[in-house]
């Protein structure tokens, strides 16, 4: 049982940790050792997300076989559940249970009969590591099928973590933005079978293929491939779900480029294929990320991509339908936290992120 001064404890050394610099993949791994100090977890899944897209980027995984990672990706976007981590992204609370979720009957859950109970999982923690209106990462937390459930003490001492590990993937976005790189290498296309196997690649694909492999190294296709199909997937069918979001994600390489994936399928193709585009991120679309780090409010973010697209302040109200003065004060709030003082500080800021771009060695 968690007491509760462990529960300080772990808070306090977790929420250090999370302002400490570390890179992202450094701070996932510390965190979860540390939160293992206090809470007994079988196995856990903890990825970074796109904040535009909440698709998965890299992950971090431990005691998850490969072989559950498509099931879980389609319990993800093609199934009625709870818990859905877009649904963890805007509920009012970025923690839940399957125990709570479900008033303790798990079996209604798909996902645990499915998936958990075969895999020997019982009770399953789910999080959104969630702030300032961003949601930069997910974490999924198992206990064994004959432990306890988590505890509402678990469940509110994750909730007090989420902010400051947000905080840590966020400034870990902001720091790694550390060495100038050449952008010269074009896209690259993977064909993937119905199953996901890989059945061609070009020279370019298979370069970026290896730089976005998961952590540590797994012989399944990265997280956000998996997620980028099933999005296109969730897309093509009935399914209730966020269909607003494209089947596209960016994702950091570990040398420290980013790239957009894009999943669509190839038409006249029998038996059917995917093509996976993974394409160089233009300017524009990482400065739009990373003016996200700095921690605007989802209006302040909408005017700040406007003022990136050349748009006036005429074609901000107009857009927008915001009133001129309402323009200007988001544009005082956005430079105040941006740290600038003007639109073409902005844009040169924003911009400037995009060639500081090579990972710190992990």
């Amino acid at each position: 049982m968690l007491s509760d001064h462990s529960a300080v404890t772990a808070r306090r050394d977790i929420v250090r940790l999370c302002h400490s610099g570390l890179d992202s993949i450094s701070l996932r791994s510390e965190a979860m050792r540390r939160l293992r100090q206090v809470l007994p977890i079988e196995s856990f899944w903890f990825a970074t997300a796109d904040p535009a897209t909440l698709l998965f980027t890299g992950s971090l995984v431990d005691e998850i076989p490969e072989e559950a990672t498509p099931l879980f990706v389609a319990n993800e976007f093609l199934q009625n559940d709870v818990n859905k981590f877009t649904q963890l992204a805007v509920a009012s609370s970025p923690v839940s249970t399957l125990h709570s979720a479900t008033k303790g009957r798990l079996e209604e859950s798909s996902r645990y009969r499915d998936i958990c109970v075969p895999l020997g999982f019982g009770d399953e923690m789910r999080a959104a590591i969630r702030a300032g209106g961003a949601c930069w990462g997910f974490m999924c937390l198992h206990r064994d099928v004959g432990g306890l459930n988590f505890s509402p003490a678990e469940m509110d001492l994750l909730a007090e973590l989420v902010p400051h590990l947000a905080g840590g993937l966020r400034s870990a976005l902001l720091l790694e933005q550390a060495a100038d790189t050449d952008d010269s290498d074009g896209p690259g296309l993977l064909l993937l079978a119905n199953d996901l196997s890989l059945v061609g690649c070009t020279p370019s694909g298979e370069r970026w293929l290896a730089e976005i492999a998961d952590r540590p190294f797994r012989h399944e296709l990265p997280q956000v491939i998996h997620a980028a199909v099933a999005r296109l997937a969730l897309l093509e069918s009935n399914v209730p779900g966020p269909h607003d979001f494209a089947p596209r994600g960016r994702v950091r390489t570990s040398s420290g480029r980013w790239l957009v994936v894009h999943a669509s399928r190839i038409s006249g193709r029998k038996p059917a294929e995917t093509a996976i585009i993974l394409e160089p991120a233009r300017p524009l679309e990482i400065a739009e990320l990373l003016l996200q780090a700095y921690g605007l409010t989802r209006r302040e973010g909408e005017v700040a991509q406007l003022v990136l697209r050349g748009r006036s302040t005429a074609g901000i109200v107009s857009k927008l339908q915001i009133s001129e003065y309402t323009v200007q004060q988001h544009l005082k709030a956005i430079f105040t936290k941006v740290g600038i003082g003007s639109r073409r500080e902005l844009v040169a800021q924003a911009f400037a992120q995009q060639h500081r771009s090579r990972v710190r060695a992990s």
